[in-house]
């Protein structure tokens, strides 16, 4: 599949390499195309591999926020959704900066709310046991930024997984009502259970390829499952 490139407005439009999508009662809806939202994006050829490339913009104030290529075309409430996914850092000598890379998913049409998983790759090989337990995280957009999360509720968004920055890593993320559960290179248990998805069992929205701050981020074999 190749990458098109067409000029709309203010919005830069790609068709999303390896993109495939299942949708229950044969819907339609299209998901070829991506919107960038804060960020930067590009396509861009790494390890042999045709990809997304997106770097947040510079003008972003704060982490988790709305930083994702946005599938234009997809109402995704339950189901699954899987990318292989790499992430280098903008800058190596920063001692804050930790490869942020992920999935938002329920995103609404002005993109005011939504909710994320995301991985920290610098933190799953640390010497550091308590950087490692920070290695996966979710947050949901406005309201639960992380670092209220962290604070109201230590250790219960965030997890320990084995990953390596640099690295091409399998992202998969299935979604239940009120629950979303994160699973890592084709491992059969999830290694980051959210019980309480903050915006309620009944949200639904866009799905869009994450990055935060520090970090320049590589998205490719995406596929969104709805469920049946």
């Amino acid at each position: 599949m190749k990458f098109i490139k067409p000029i709309v407005s203010a919005y830069a439009f790609i068709l999303l390499l390896n993109i495939e999508t299942t949708y229950a009662q044969n819907t339609g809806i299209p998901a070829d195309k991506g919107i960038a939202v804060g960020v930067s994006m590009r396509t861009q050829t790494i390890d042999g591999k045709q990809a997304i490339r997106a770097v947040v913009d510079s003008n972003i104030a704060k982490p988790n926020s709305p930083t994702f290529v946005k599938i234009n075309g997809i109402e995704f409430k339950n189901g699954t959704i899987e990318v292989r996914v790499l992430s280098r850092l903008t800058d190596p000598s920063s001692t804050t900066f930790r490869g942020f890379i992920g999935v938002a998913f329920r995103i609404n049409n002005d993109n005011s709310k939504f909710e994320a998983i995301y991985i920290r790759p610098t933190n799953g090989r640390a010497e550091d046991q308590l950087r490692r337990n920070h290695a996966t995280q979710y947050f949901s957009y406005p309201d639960y930024p992380f670092s209220r999360l962290r604070t109201e509720s230590p250790g219960m968004y965030e997890s320990y997984a084995d990953m390596a920055l640099g690295e091409w890593i399998q992202i998969k993320i299935v979604v239940h009502d009120s629950q979303a559960k994160l699973f890592l290179n084709d491992n059969s248990q999830p290694c980051l259970i959210v019980n309480d998805l903050k915006l309620g069992a009944a949200a639904s929205g866009s799905v869009g390829l994450w990055v935060d701050f520090g970090t320049e981020g590589f998205f490719t074999d995406l596929k969104i499952s709805p469920e049946k």
